[in-house]
């Protein structure tokens, strides 16, 4: 990798990247390839609605950011990387605080497109929230 190029399976690099929106759910990357990555992020009251329960935004921003990660990974050695144009997301389970798990996995990996799910569940293994994603490969910028 050059100096300008970071090395995308570099857990330290995910984990330090993201924007401060992304950054500020708390979301920790713990494993990610091309084809699977996998998260953790601790619900606490900064992520609650009105209501007392974890706002859907979280989940789906989660969602979107692990499989964006993984997709670009797939991708990165063809000097492209994959944006979200689609994100389903299913709110299943109403969860307050305590860490969740986010397992996120190729479902079709194209030349032009890619087709992600992935799945929030609680430490019980409860699922919280699912999610679908379309996204798109595109070239780096220079």
């Amino acid at each position: 990798m050059t100096a300008t190029t970071p090395d995308l399976k570099d857990l330290k690099f995910l984990n330090l990247a993201p924007g401060d929106f992304a950054r500020s759910l708390g979301l920790r990357i713990t494993e990610a390839t091309g084809t699977l990555v996998r998260g953790e992020l601790d619900a606490t009251a900064e992520h609650h609605t009105p209501w007392g329960i974890v706002h859907g935004g979280v989940y789906s921003t989660a969602i979107e950011s692990a499989t964006s990660i993984g997709a670009s990974i797939a991708v990165h050695d063809q000097g492209r990387f994959a944006v979200g144009l689609d994100n389903l997301t299913d709110f299943v389970r109403a969860h307050r605080t305590g860490r969740l798990h986010l397992l996120a996995q190729a479902v079709h990996q194209g030349r032009t497109g890619q087709l992600w799910t992935a799945e929030i569940t609680n430490d019980d293994g409860k699922t919280v929230a699912r999610g679908r994603v379309r996204l798109q490969n595109v070239d780096l910028p220079n």
